[in-house]
């Protein structure tokens, strides 16, 4: 087994994705997870601090790459084309986690577990967004409200794009959020 933590990260991911897609979230035990990537589950834990956190191990990733494209958007900017070209930035990691977050999904959407896992992730997001956009000069109030519908504007982007056959994330985030200055416009 290599000792590189990146790989070895992966290969739990992918036998802990494997696992719960064959024998369900609750049927996979962290022990079974490591055995299956080949190493101990003091290894596993070592990577992980609990089998559901092995789902979502591109969650930091996705923090640091955000945070880093949300300070690199001029300052000029308003609210929320700040975050449409800070969202641009995050599509590569996205493209490169596809595989996996293809797999994911399902076993996610059959999890209570996961699913509450997942919103408190989104939710964390929706925080570091509104705190860059607090940095940025935008008022607490309006980048709270900023940050919930331009991630749920990114979300529904990511969303079409996994399920539509759809090659571009790009086209669809900026479909997303045309589509939101739309309506918004009709206030």
């Amino acid at each position: 087994m290599p000792r590189d933590g990146r790989i070895v990260r992966e290969r739990l991911q992918r036998s802990a994705l494997e696992l719960f897609t064959e024998h369900g979230y609750d049927g996979a035990t962290a022990g079974q997870i490591a055995a299956h990537a080949g190493v101990t589950e003091r290894t596993f834990f070592r990577h992980f601090p609990d089998k559901r956190e092995v789902l979502f191990a591109s969650e930091e990733e996705l923090r640091e790459v955000l945070s880093g494209a949300l300070a690199a958007v001029p300052p000029e900017l308003e609210a929320l084309p700040t975050l449409r070209r800070a969202f641009h930035d995050v599509v590569p990691l996205l493209e490169r986690n596809r595989p996996l977050a293809e797999l994911r999904a399902p076993v996610i959407r059959a999890a209570p577990a996961l699913r509450e896992r997942e919103s408190a992730k989104a939710t964390a997001l929706v925080t570091l967004v509104a705190e860059a956009l607090e940095k940025r000069g935008v008022s607490a109030r309006s980048a709270l409200l900023c940050a919930r519908v331009g991630m749920d504007a990114f979300s529904t982007a990511i969303r079409r794009w996994m399920t539509e056959p759809s090659p571009d994330l790009h086209a669809e985030v900026d479909e997303a959020f045309e589509e939101l200055r739309a309506l918004t416009g009709a206030l």
